[in-house]
C-alpha cells in the first residue's frame, strides 16, 4: 500500500484543501494498493498561482541552465527505473517486461532527448532585417492519461520546462502513484520551486478547474475526443492555446506484394500490446480480397497465442465498455475468429485477445474507438478501395503499411489522413512529431515540434 497524503507545490509537499482521497486499485487482482488526495478547485489555484510566480525567473533562466536541470531530471528518473516498473505494473495491470520495455524505457528516452534538444536549440533566429523569438508561452496545465502514465507526463512537461514554460500536472485517477514518483525526481534534479506542481484528483474536478483557470496559458490533454472538445471550448472562450492528442482508429494497410505472415503477426502484436490501450494502434488491418482468407487465419492464431500474456484493461468500467463493443461486432454481423466478449478470468479486469472478420466500414467496430485487444480486418479489392477505407473514419492519428518496395508503401502513405505512418514496421522514434489530423487532435509532441507547442513568436524589426 502506497499512501500519499500531499500534493506538490511550490516546491513542497503540502496536504490537499480536503481531506478526501483516491483510492488506486490494481486492475489485475482488484485490490487497493494506494491513496493519493483528491486535490480540488483550490489547490489548483494555489498551484496556477505558484507557477505564475515562477514563470518570470525561470523562461529568464539560460536554455543551458534549463537543459542542466532536465538532463539532472533523466538521471533521477533513471535512478528510480525500477521503482517506475513495479509501479506501473501495480496500478496499471502492466506484464513486468512490458513495464520494463516501454512503460519504463520510453519516457526516459524521451526525457533525455528534451535535455539534449534543450541544449541546442535555437530559440531566436534572423529573417531579413527581424530578429525572431522565441518565447515560453506561459503557465502549462498537462493533464494526462492512464494508459502511458509516464510516457505522458513527461512527453509535455519535459518540452514544457525545456520551453522555459512552468507547470501544473493533473495525472489520471487511475494511475496517479508514477506521477508522485516523478515529482520526486523533479524536486531531486533541482528544479525551481514553482516550476512544477502536481495535483492529483478527478477529471471533473481538479481537471475541469484546471482547464478553466484564468492564470493557464495553454491546455495540454491526452485523452478521449468527448472530452478534448469540451476542454477545447473552454479554452476558446477565454482564447487559450491547447494541444490535444486524442482518439484513433488506425488503419493497418497490407498491400499485396508485402510478406502477408510479418505484416499479420506485426500488426496483431500491435493491437495486443499495452492489453490494446494504445490511442494509435493500428485495430483495423486491411487486406486485399485474394489473401484475406489467409490473413484471418493467421491473425486468429496469432491472437490465440496471446492469452495469459496480455494484462488487464485499467478498470471494470473499460472492461464493461470493451465487451460491450465485442457484443456490438457480433449483433451486427462480423463474424468472431479469436477471444469473445467473456471474461476469461473471475477475478480482475482481462478481456480475451478477439479478433473480428468480414467487418465492413460502416460497422460501429470499425469507426469507433474501442480502446481494447480488439483487431477488426476488413478485405478490400484495389489499392483506391484499400485507400477509401482507411480514410473512412473521423480519426487520423496513426497508421501502417506494408509492400515489397518501400517507394509502394511510401506512395501510399502519403495519400493517408492521419498523423504518422509507419512504413513496413518502422521503428518507434520519439524525435519524430506525433499527432493527428481530423478528431484526432491538435498540435504534436516529441522532439522539436513537440518543443515548439510551448513556444510563442515574437518579431524585432530593425
Amino acid at each position: 500500500m502506497k499512501a500519499h497524503d500531499a500534493l506538490y507545490i511550490d516546491g513542497a509537499w503540502r496536504p490537499a484543501g480536503s481531506g478526501d482521497v483516491i483510492e488506486v486499485v490494481n486492475p489485475a487482482d482488484e485490490q487497493v494498493i494506494g491513496k493519493v488526495p483528491a486535490g480540488g478547485a483550490l489547490d489548483v489555484d494555489t498551484a496556477v498561482r505558484a507557477a505564475r510566480a515562477a514563470l518570470p525567473p525561470w523562461a529568464a533562466t539560460p536554455p543551458a541552465e534549463r537543459a542542466a536541470r532536465l538532463a539532472a531530471l533523466h538521471r533521477a528518473l533513471t535512478e528510480r527505473k525500477d521503482e517506475i516498473v513495479a509501479t506501473v505494473t501495480a496500478e496499471l495491470g502492466s506484464p513486468p517486461k512490458f513495464s520494463e520495455a516501454v512503460h519504463a524505457a520510453v519516457p526516459l528516452a524521451v526525457a533525455a532527448s528534451f535535455a539534449e534538444l534543450a541544449a541546442r536549440h535555437s530559440f531566436e533566429e534572423k529573417v531579413g532585417n527581424s530578429t525572431i523569438l522565441h518565447e515560453p508561452i506561459g503557465v502549462v496545465a498537462a493533464i494526462t492519461p492512464w494508459n502511458y502514465p509516464l510516457h505522458q507526463i513527461v512527453a509535455k512537461v519535459a518540452p514544457a520546462l525545456a520551453a522555459g514554460c512552468t507547470i501544473v500536472l493533473k495525472p489520471a485517477e487511475d494511475t496517479p502513484l508514477v506521477a508522485q514518483l516523478f515529482a520526486e525526481a523533479v524536486h531531486e534534479a533541482g528544479v525551481p520551486a514553482g516550476v512544477f506542481n502536481l495535483v492529483t484528483g478527478l477529471g471533473p474536478v481538479a481537471g475541469q478547474a484546471l482547464a478553466e483557470h484564468p492564470g493557464v496559458d495553454l491546455v495540454s490533454f491526452t485523452g478521449s475526443t468527448a472530452i478534448g472538445r469540451q476542454i477545447g471550448a473552454v479554452a476558446g472562450a477565454a482564447v487559450k492555446k491547447v494541444a490535444l492528442e486524442l482518439g484513433g482508429k488506425s488503419a493497418n494497410v497490407i498491400l499485396p506484394s508485402a510478406d502477408l505472415a510479418r505484416a499479420v503477426n506485426v500488426g496483431v502484436a500491435n493491437v495486443m500490446s499495452n492489453s490494446g490501450q494504445t490511442c494509435s494502434a493500428w485495430t483495423r488491418m486491411l487486406v486485399h480480397r485474394d489473401q484475406y482468407a489467409e490473413a484471418v487465419g493467421m491473425a486468429a492464431t496469432a491472437a490465440a497465442k496471446y492469452g495469459d500474456r496480455i494484462g488487464p484493461v485499467v478498470n471494470a468500467k473499460q472492461q464493461a465498455r470493451v465487451r460491450g463493443y465485442i457484443e456490438k461486432g457480433i449483433a451486427e454481423g462480423a463474424r468472431l475468429v479469436a477471444g469473445g466478449p467473456e471474461a476469461p478470468r473471475e477475478r480482475g479486469y482481462f478481456v480475451s485477445p478477439t479478433v473480428f472478420a468480414d467487418v465492413t466500414p460502416e460497422m460501429t467496430i470499425a469507426q469507433e474507438e474501442i480502446f481494447g485487444p480488439v483487431l477488426t480486418i476488413l478485405r478490400y479489392e484495389d489499392e483506391e478501395d484499400a485507400l477509401r477505407i482507411a480514410n473512412s473514419t473521423v480519426y487520423g492519428l496513426a497508421g501502417a503499411v506494408w509492400a515489397a518496395e518501400e517507394a509502394e508503401a511510401v506512395a501510399f502513405a502519403r495519400r493517408m489522413d492521419t498523423g504518422q505512418v509507419d512504413i513496413n514496421g518502422g521503428r518507434f522514434n520519439p524525435l519524430a512529431p506525433f499527432g493527428g489530423y481530423k478528431q484526432s487532435g491538435v498540435g504534436r509532441e516529441l522532439g522539436s515540434h513537440g518543443l515548439a507547442e510551448y513556444l510563442q513568436t515574437k518579431s524585432l524589426q530593425f
